[in-house]
């Protein structure tokens, strides 16, 4: 299996593993969650599963209990999953939403967004990381590699730096725990940080790969990178007028925003720009969703329509009602995600979404939201 890109010089090396545990509730809860997402298992037991996690938050993250305290909400009055309170993403900038000891936060994940905000934060340790990379790859696994591609070998091109160039960035660490997964070298990332601490392509490096020469078998290329840098890139190759066509079942997944930091696009004329750029087919590219506040991610179907893991769930409310909408309707995406274990499992969202029966359409940020998104440093 071979892999084309080359590390950017003076970035770290791989992450090293912690050896502090947490308390052996959560642990318990954190091996069995995690137990499920390696086996992809579709447990049905969602309802209860998340009630004993909203007890074991409520019991041990004080800034989360506080929060569910003014609400009058305690494990004793929530008897469905649907009924557990929900911390706006925004409260990650303010609080330490956390059940980790100061001294047993080894990692921490922070949220993306224009330059000057105040950015989210996510803490982690080994216990949290080895969850959040069970799920990550699980589902990837399930959405991205298709059969053609989970059978041959295939070749990797990421538009992002490395984790040793971007290790508080949950974007970067799902990738890398891909590229372990694959066991590829480290030499798969394309991206940079420029001197303004944005990221940026070495474009050499890009056309390295897209040029690269592929066995008879024509192995695929998988291209994984935000919506920012395919911008970056395939406005590279217009003004070069150059264009590929990649091996039967290569795959694109984008994700992100554009945040300023390139001409914005919408989803449809992005995805025609890679096709006729890169000669991917709209049915191989794949669309991410995902946060660092949260551990799990949802991807794009052939119906256009998000779906999270067996392990999370999803639903669109209405911001004036706090109800669920109907189907069809808009509202503000609210996320429960079990492998979110050692900070807060439920998370509202401000992103609009339709509701499509059991998963949602992406519209875009609700007004007056900061603008987020992967595509600068920290993701």
């Amino acid at each position: 299996m071979r892999f084309v890109a080359i590390m950017p010089a003076g970035c770290r090396g791989k992450p090293a593993m912690n050896k502090h545990r947490m308390n052996k509730e959560l642990s318990s809860f954190a091996a069995r969650l995690r137990f499920a997402a390696e086996r992809q298992a579709q447990d049905r037991r969602f309802d209860e599963l998340a009630l004993e996690l909203f007890a074991l938050q409520f019991k041990h993250n004080s800034a989360y209990r506080k929060i569910c305290k003014a609400r009058g909400r305690t494990p004793r009055d929530v008897e469905h999953w649907t009924h557990i309170p929900a911390v706006p993403a925004a409260a990650f900038k303010e609080l330490e939403l956390t059940s980790l000891a100061p001294d047993k936060r080894t990692s921490v994940f922070y949220s993306s967004g224009t330059t000057g905000q105040k950015p989210g934060r996510h803490f982690h340790n080994a216990e949290s990381l080895a969850v959040y990379e069970a799920s990550s790859w699980a589902w990837f696994e399930q959405n991205i590699l298709n059969v053609e591609c989970r059978t041959r070998n295939v070749e990797l091109l990421f538009l992002s730096p490395s984790w040793g160039c971007a290790p508080n960035s949950s974007l970067v660490h799902m990738l890398e725990t891909i590229r372990q997964k694959l066991d590829a070298p480290e030499n798969v990332f394309a991206g940079k940080i420029s001197t303004d601490g944005c990221w940026s392509l070495d474009f050499d490096v890009a056309l390295a790969a897209l040029n690269a020469p592929r066995s008879t078998l024509r192995t695929p290329l998988l291209i994984l990178g935000t919506a920012f840098s395919f911008v970056h890139l395939l406005d590279y190759l217009a003004e070069n007028n150059l264009q590929f066509r990649l091996p039967e079942n290569s795959r694109v997944m984008e994700t992100g925003g554009y945040k300023n930091r390139s001409r914005s696009l919408p989803k449809s004329e992005l995805h025609a720009l890679i096709t006729e750029r890169l000669g991917v087919p709209a049915e191989n590219i794949v669309c991410e969703y995902g946060m660092s506040e949260l551990s799990s991610q949802a991807y794009t179907n052939v119906e256009g329509k998000f779906a999270f893991p067996p392990w999370a769930r999803a639903q669109i409310i209405s911001p004036e009602t706090g109800r669920e909408v109907a189907d069809g309707e808009t509202g503000l995406n609210r996320v429960f995600d079990l492998a979110n274990i050692f900070s807060v499992a439920a998370i509202q969202t401000e992103d609009l979404g339709i509701r499509r029966g059991d998963g949602f359409e992406l519209v875009g940020r609700a007004q007056l939201a900061e603008p987020r998104g992967c595509s600068l440093l920290t993701a």
